[in-house]
């Protein structure tokens, strides 16, 4: 079936992923039947090491900017950032109305907030049903890492199709109760066209433990521990920071909470109700001085490592109110996001010299996932019985896995799609198949206020000035003669340190000065023309005598 273009007489539904495929985070995917569009999710992704300057990545818009009139709603699945986290930026371009939990709602309403600006937002639960236009959405409810975390059913005149959001199969969540095993069976046994599973743990082998073997674990050590405890996770991470507070509230401790993002989503779970602190137990993190060590737990952003985060800040001794010392315990309750190794090992010895003692997920059971892992897709499999399948939300590594695991269950090989971002999944009674058409998609980078001003292009400059450096030539020139009526002179920055280097400084210095008055000699007056003469001038000559490629800037002023 796959590769065969759908009857053109038939429109079928289309499925359009625009992000979450192929990379971890920016998740959004698009379902459009003739003039209507509903989009699951809505997320962002964090910059890899190559996207210099880059404070976050969003999906592309563009498809959706052409087919405004047709969105109907925006469903999402949970509050986590690679879910959420590009609502803001959606809702400036697109007012449309944003379905969600009550928590899931409260995270997007606190950045709605911080962007001064407002959303259509629609709180829903499990059971609900929604119709927009030519679909009708169920949400149904799962287990994840945070609180208020749900599947969806879309029933289409196509067939049914199932996306199962983040999930791990818990049967003792911290909060709430388990997943609906008993609607999803019913969804099975009545028939799902397609599935669009989590793929995320697929290559881990057994299940995926739950959250209270962490409560086990972080309760022996507050036991154990006489010192100031330290412990940093994901701030969207709820289950986990009620872990940490019970455990702090039976060993007769204050909280202490750093980082603005852990502040933000605590006191929006506690004030809807996700998160139980007692009172008189939340301290201001400026006067964690008056307290001793033993009675002292301080919850904080910064388990990846990222380099603004609280952790990060106390690790380099530059946090205002928080200094590591010797005897403190720190722990990072998270295990590290692929590409933050490094920076994650770096944050350790910072802590380790400063003389803490540091506990992390390779020496101890102090974080779990909230992603299904072997076990539990097949478990879900079982439960949805799908006839096509579509993993969702991993690299292709992950993707690859999942159709795997889907084989080895009995599924055909034809009837599973690794998709990319931007292929278009025709979706019929007839069958499922993937079109020759594709639409835009992509990555949008956000640096500071510039949303998508920075492309490849720039990245390309910025990777360039942080290997070799800039060098600025500058000159005053009479325009109508072309003579050099001042300079050139060379200024380097992140080059060569000029004091120690005078003497190639001053050749390439000659260098430009005898090309420009070659120009001159051959009648070139074009500025551009004596700006990309002086350029490859300069950079043969920093090639040959240093092996370098710094950029080049000449800046000539007009006499």
């Amino acid at each position: 079936m796959k590769n065969i273009e759908t009857n053109k007489a038939h429109q079928p539904v289309k499925l359009i992923p625009l992000g979450g495929l192929n990379e971890i985070g920016k998740n959004i995917t698009v379902l459009e039947y003739k003039n209507d569009i509903i989009i699951i999710d809505c997320g962002l992704s964090f910059p890899d090491d190559e996207m210099f300057g880059i404070d976050i990545v969003i999906p592309d818009f563009s498809y959706l900017a052409k087919n405004r009139d047709k969105i109907r709603g925006v469903f999402i699945t949970h509050g986590h950032e690679d879910h959420i986290g590009a609502i803001p930026y959606f809702l400036k371009e697109f007012n449309v109305p944003i379905y969600g939990t009550r928590l899931a709602l409260g995270l997007i309403e606190n950045k709605l907030k911080e962007h001064n600006i407002t959303g259509r937002l629609n709180t829903v639960a499990p059971g609900q049903v929604v119709s927009l236009g030519e679909f009708k959405v169920e949400i149904i409810r799962t287990t994840h890492s945070i609180a208020d975390s749900v599947c969806l059913a879309i029933e289409t005149r196509e067939g049914v199709i199932f996306h199962t959001g983040d999930f791990k199969i818990d049967f003792t969540p911290l909060h709430g109760t388990p997943i609906d095993f008993h609607r999803l069976a019913e969804l099975g046994s009545k028939g799902v066209l397609l599935m669009l599973a989590d793929s995320t743990n697929s290559e881990r082998k057994g299940y995926t433990p739950s959250e209270k073997t962490v409560g086990r674990a972080l309760e022996s050590i507050f036991r154990e521990t006489k010192d100031r405890v330290i412990i940093a996770t994901f701030s969207s991470n709820v289950y986990r920071v009620q872990i940490i507070i019970d455990a702090a509230v039976k060993y007769g401790r204050k909280i202490a909470i750093s980082g603005r993002s852990m502040v933000n989503v605590i006191s929006v779970a506690t004030e809807l109700g996700y998160l139980k602190v007692p009172e008189n137990v939340l301290v201001d993190i400026n006067k964690t001085k008056h307290i001793k060590d033993e009675e002292l737990v301080i919850i904080t952003t910064g388990s990846q490592g990222e380099p603004m985060s609280a952790l990060s800040r106390m690790a380099a001794g530059d946090h205002k109110a928080i200094q590591i010392k010797n005897g403190d315990t720190v722990i990072l309750s998270s295990s590290p996001i692929p590409g933050n190794e490094k920076t994650i090992s770096n944050i350790l010895n910072k802590l380790f010299e400063k003389g803490a003692k540091v506990i992390y997920s390779d020496i101890a059971d102090i974080h779990v996932s909230g992603h299904a892992c072997e076990e539990e897709l097949k478990l879900m499999h079982s439960l949805i019985r799908p006839k096509y399948f579509m993993p969702v939300h991993g690299e292709y590594r992950h993707l690859r896995q999942h159709s795997l695991i889907a084989q080895d269950m009995g599924m055909s090989k034809d009837n599973i799609f690794i998709m990319k971002a931007g292929q278009v999944l025709n979706i019929a009674k007839s069958g499922v198949s993937l079109s020759k058409e594709t639409v835009t998609s992509g990555n949008v980078m956000v640096d500071g206020l510039g949303v998508g001003d920075v492309g490849n292009i720039v990245l390309r400059d910025r990777k360039l000035l942080s290997e070799s450096g800039l060098i600025i030539v500058v000159a005053a020139i009479e325009k109508s003669t072309g003579t050099i009526c001042s300079g050139p002179d060379i200024i380097s920055r992140g080059f060569v340190y000029v004091r120690e280097s005078e003497d190639l400084i001053e050749s390439a210095r000659i260098a430009v000065k005898n090309r420009l008055d070659r120009c001159r000699e051959d009648g070139i007056k074009e500025w551009s023309a004596m700006k990309n003469a002086v350029k490859d001038e300069l950079k043969s000559f920093i090639y040959e005598k240093t092996k370098r490629n710094p950029v080049i800037l000449p800046i000539f002023l007009e006499v």
